[in-house]
């Protein structure tokens, strides 16, 4: 079987991937290798081949062919005179590309090191809403205090099972077709904290036994173990948690926490100022080391009258920004990798930092803690003699700190009222019904999207979709994308009303199959972004001057990704939700269940181009026109 095939026959693991630098045509200078407070050396344990470098011919090919759709006849021409100049023999690019080849033979993964940086250590937005997912769990109804601190415990005590089977290598191998998977992002879940940086921030990774708990933007270190060595049992988790509750009767004024939703280089240098005080210092290091972070929130109004959509946007804005700082955006520590979410009266999920991982981790032990906590598997008779108390971190905070807390405030405040999100459930099908028709889920759905927008803007929409490159060895992402000539025409051919179904349908067809051919190329690597970015930044390292081609009006418009997309999927009535790619663009996450969609929406409201409630009418009416035109086309054959 070819590897083509091998690709085609998975289920395409495609993972949420980077919200960040990749997208801009201009890259900042960057250090020449990662910055790890604590390292953990790259092995390739699993064997798996490395990341190849795509032929220049062929990129170049590829890339011409997706920037079709955004540009006229006259500027195409000037695109493809510069795509013909930097592929020249003896030009920049195949230079750049020699250089790229050697570095690749070089390292494990010619990219993980850049990517890392450029994507996320070296981006100075927030992480909050411009980089790190929510992920909302199953709705829960608390009645009390004592419920919503049991489903805490079991949330901590599912986690570290969960961690048990990565520590072991139990966690079975993921396979694309024949393929196994790098599984190496398993072991950056837990443990792994963000430190802020001036210009380029580090990653922490740790060990330890016990977790950070906010309550009321106070901040506890928590044990889970005892004095003993002997894990903690529910009840006794629940007990200590009370403990935190009594502890902080009432809302932390200086709220640190708010500052690591700040933009990063106001963080950085609140973090610098901490990092004097020695009690500071003390606390900051405590959270760093902790296995992860759980927050105890305050209630939100889940259980009002909406109905269920209603209450799917409220959780997804509690677990991407915390709601603002009156609600409880205050209470979190958003450089923590996993930060678990129990809201009083019941919100659940998590957020997660998006450096170490992409999303596909983060699903699994979604549905590993739902199956546990459901299943009530905590019952297991391990308990300590002598549990420890929680301790109160303290931190002293001068009238400088304490106004950058007054100004993370304000700026969270504004982001959460800027961004526009709606949350839903299509549940006229799901992807059993799609593939009944033969077709692809994934590609089915975003082809839908692609209409939806065309339907709105009449224009074509740049579209980015992550697809996981982890048959390499340090594989992260490539993008997909979904806009194609045959997207396009797909869209226009929809929205003639003079059209025959046949030539509807006939035009669905083949858009369908122009992204799954895309798709299995991204999956393997060959993908136009990555390599592009590579050559790019070799420029850059090698003190080249950035070719004309990453200045053209093709690669702006192309890598303006006004549809930011990913399939994360989850077997549990989940979803992954995050913020637009740029200002006048929607994001679209998306959980395709056998017979509904759970979808999460989101733009800007400052931005006057978008509404997310005109593009959720135009998504939810550009599916049904999907799946009618395949149900007329069934019943005209029988």
């Amino acid at each position: 079987m070819s590897n083509n095939s091998k690709v085609q026959k998975s289920n395409h693991n495609l993972e949420c991937g980077s919200r960040g630098l990749f997208l801009e045509p201009y890259v900042s200078s960057f250090q020449l290798f990662c910055n790890y407070t604590s390292v953990k050396t790259n092995v390739n344990v699993q064997d798996l081949p490395k990341l190849p470098v795509p032929k220049l011919e062929d990129t170049l090919t590829k890339y011409l062919r997706t920037v079709r759709p955004f540009l006229n006849a006259e500027e195409f021409a000037t695109t493809a005179n510069l795509v013909k100049e930097f592929g020249a023999k003896g030009g920049v690019g195949v230079k750049l590309q020699d250089l790229l080849e050697k570095r690749a033979q070089k390292q494990l993964n010619w990219l993980e090191e850049w990517w890392l940086k450029t994507a996320y250590l070296e981006y100075r937005d927030p992480v909050v809403v411009f980089s790190s997912p929510g992920l909302v769990f199953p709705f829960r109804k608390f009645n009390n205090q004592e419920e919503q601190l049991r489903y805490a415990s079991k949330t901590l005590l599912a986690a570290l099972e969960y961690k048990a089977l990565i520590d072991g290598d139990k966690i079975p191998v993921e396979m694309m077709g024949k393929n196994p998977l790098d599984m190496a992002q398993y072991k950056k879940i837990f443990g792994t904290c963000r430190i802020p940086g001036e210009k380029q921030d580090k990653l922490s990774f740790n060990d330890s036994k016990y977790v950070t708990v906010c309550h009321k933007n106070h901040i506890f270190h928590v044990d889970l173990w005892g004095n003993d060595n002997k894990r903690l049992s529910e009840d006794q988790i629940v007990e200590v948690l009370k403990k935190v509750i009594e502890l902080s009767t009432s809302s932390c004024v200086d709220a640190i926490g708010v500052l690591t939703s700040d933009n990063r280089n106001n963080w950085a240098k609140a973090y610098e100022i901490l990092s004097k005080d020695k009690v500071n210092k003390v606390s900051l290091l405590d959270v760093e080391k902790s296995l992860m972070v759980l927050c105890l929130d305050a209630p939100c109004g889940l259980w009002g009258d909406a109905d269920k959509g209603a209450r799917q946007t409220l959780a997804a804005g509690q677990t991407i920004h915390g709601g603002g700082s009156a609600s409880n955006a205050c209470n979190r520590w958003f450089d923590k990798t996993v930060q678990f979410i129990v809201g009083a009266d019941g919100v659940t999920g998590l957020t997660y930092e998006h450096s170490p991982a992409e999303g596909q981790p983060i699903a699994v032990l979604t549905d590993f803690i739902i199956n546990y906590v459901d299943k009530n598997r905590s019952t297991d008779g391990i308990s300590s003699a002598s549990p420890k108390e929680p301790i109160k971190l303290t931190f002293n905070v001068n009238p400088e700190v304490s106004n950058m807390i007054k100004t993370a405030k304000n700026n969270i405040d504004r982001l959460v009222a800027d961004l526009e999100l709606n949350c839903f459930t299509f549940d006229k099908y799901g992807k059993n019904f799609i593939k009944s028709q033969k077709l692809s889920p994934d590609s089915f759905l975003q082809m839908a999207m692609q209409y939806a927008f065309y339907r709105v803007h009449q224009t074509p929409g740049a579209h980015y979709e992550s697809a996981a490159t982890r048959m390499y060895a340090g594989g992260r992402t490539e993008t997909i994308r979904s806009c194609s000539l045959e997207s396009v025409e797909f869209a226009k051919t929809m929205l003639d009303a003079r059209n025959s179904p046949k030539l509807k349908l006939e035009s669905m067809h083949k858009a369908i199959k122009a992204h799954k051919d895309y798709t299995v190329q991204a999956l393997q690597g060959l993908g136009v972004d990555r390599h592009l970015l590579g050559l790019k930044l070799t420029a850059v390292e090698n003190g080249i001057e950035v070719p004309k081609l990453y200045f053209d009006e093709g690669y702006r418009r192309s890598a303006h990704m006004r549809i930011s997309t990913s399939q994360v999927a989850c077997k549990c009535d989940g979803f992954m939700c995050y913020g637009p790619l740029v200002s006048d663009g929607y994001a679209t996450c998306y959980n395709p269940r056998d017979n509904d969609v759970n979808f999460a929406t989101s733009a800007f409201k400052s931005n006057p181009v978008t509404s997310i409630k005109t593009y959720r009418k135009a998504l939810e009416q550009s599916l049904q026109d999907m799946h009618d035109l395949l149900v007329q086309n069934t019943k005209s054959k029988l």
